[in-house]
């Protein structure tokens, strides 16, 4: 039995009903029986799609909180790869220089975001059930990383096994915040993503205490870390919920390149990426050359990923009130700028104050990235898909940002040309993203 058309405009909430009643090319189909139960879930799904996001309440905010818990689990780890980059070069990878060890990071941060062009689609297509058995997975990658011993376990445990999996974490619990969230959604989106932030505290700060203020050694300190987010993870399980039905639904929608917006946005994330990821992979190793302590030095990144909380935040809250490309913009140029004075940096105090700085704006990128995609396309059940597709482009930086600043530092013996390269791709990407608002109706000035 044929089903009526559903393609209608969700953007005119208060004149949808008349207008599926009255075009007709919405109902070239014949009329079914009010009372079949086919008609009733028809009616159901048209109702849940066209009632707008409810932007609070406990179920919503009870979504952010268990996306929350996802980054920590996820991206807080990858935010703490500048410990193990430390680690891996000082014990089981000694014999790597920089740019090899930090291949690693950069492959798991690439899938990381390059899986989102699946786990977007996985989401609008079958919900969030989607989450259950990839938090499994994702457990068991984590313990199969205490197992490694040779560079190719490394890369394929750490670089692809766990990159994969939190990337395809990640996305569904974005569209999950997003379907909730409409008017309030960078805001929503920033207490989400701060859960990375606040794992990139705890976890390198923990696993540097029990590798270097503990006999634990390697292997058991990261499964103890796979302990601790386990419970996270079934937290998430469980409150995690979708608001729309779940479609059927591609892995790519081609017409999304078709969109200036969404093409110059995903050109400036790419300028960004390149440019981001030198802080986060090597100022525990630059502090260390400066003649920190090695516990010391992880702090360093436990102090950028404390202030990366309120840059997730704050810059989400200005986002919705001023504009999420504004907002992205200016935080991709502060960001560039501060990047290049990492080599002027050489007091303790002074590495404090740069961890704080670099953390609050790069805080921006991720979150406010995110809550600009989420914005293109018109049907929001399409928010998954478009997001994961932007960052699988964009993520291709990821993959050569930081072997390109490995290879400066082993070639120049110093940080200064990374430096100035990372910062001059940021400044880049910024300006860029500040340019793409020439494609919005509002335009170059406008609130977008």
């Amino acid at each position: 039995m044929s089903t009526p058309a559903t393609q209608f405009d969700i953007s005119n909430s208060d004149s949808a009903q008349h207008s599926i009643k009255a075009n007709p090319i919405l109902d070239t189909t014949p009329s079914v029986p009010c009372a079949t139960p086919e008609a009733d879930s028809s009616s159901e799904k048209a109702t849940a799609i066209l009632e707008a996001a409810p932007d609070g309440g406990l179920q919503a905010w009870m979504v952010a909180i268990g996306a929350s818990c996802i980054f920590f689990s996820a991206l807080g780890f990858a935010n703490s790869f500048g410990v193990f980059q430390e680690y891996y070069m000082t014990h089981q990878l000694r014999d790597k220089t920089p740019d090899e060890v930090a291949w690693i990071g950069s492959l798991s941060a690439f899938l990381q975001l390059s899986a989102g062009c699946f786990g977007g689609p996985l989401f609008d297509r079958y919900g969030a059930w989607v989450i259950r058995p990839l938090s499994i997975l994702y457990v068991f990658s984590v313990m199969m990383l205490s197992l490694c011993h040779e560079y190719w376990h490394f890369m394929l445990v750490h670089g692809v096994l766990v990159g994969t999996l939190a990337g395809l974490l990640m996305f569904p619990a974005m569209a999950a915040v997003s379907q909730y969230f409409d008017k309030k959604r960078a805001t929503a989106l920033g207490v989400a993503v701060s859960g990375s932030s606040i794992g990139g505290i705890v976890i390198p700060i923990a696993f540097s205490k029990m590798l270097n203020g503990t006999s634990l050694g390697f292997g058991w300190s990261v499964r103890i870390v796979g302990f601790v987010l386990l419970p996270l993870l079934a937290f998430c399980c469980v409150v995690i919920k979708s608001r729309l039905p779940p479609r059927k639904s591609t892995f790519w929608i081609p017409s999304a390149f078709k969109n200036a917006t969404f093409n110059l946005l995903t050109v400036s994330l790419f300028f960004l990426f390149l440019g981001m990821f030198a802080p986060l992979f090597f100022i525990p190793t630059y502090a260390v050359s400066r003649g920190m302590d090695a516990t010391l030095a992880s702090y360093m990144l436990a102090i950028l990923n404390a202030a990366s909380t309120f840059g997730r935040i704050i810059p989400g809250v200005l986002a919705d009130k001023f504009g999420r490309l504004n907002i992205l913009a200016l935080g991709g140029i502060i960001t560039g700028i501060i990047v290049f004075c990492l080599n002027q940096v050489e007091t303790t105090a002074g590495l404090v104050l740069y961890s704080i700085a670099f953390g609050f704006s790069s805080g921006t990128i991720i979150s406010g990235g995110s809550a600009a995609f989420a914005a293109i396309p018109k049907d929001a059940r399409d928010i998954g898909t478009y997001m994961g597709m932007g960052m699988a482009v964009a993520s291709i930086a990821a993959l050569i940002g930081p072997p390109v600043n490995g290879a400066l530092i082993n070639r120049y013996g110093g940080f200064q040309e990374g430096a100035f390269f990372s910062g001059a791709m940021c400044l880049f990407g910024g300006f860029l993203t500040f340019m793409s608002k020439l494609a919005t109706v509002e335009g170059i000035l406008g609130k977008r």
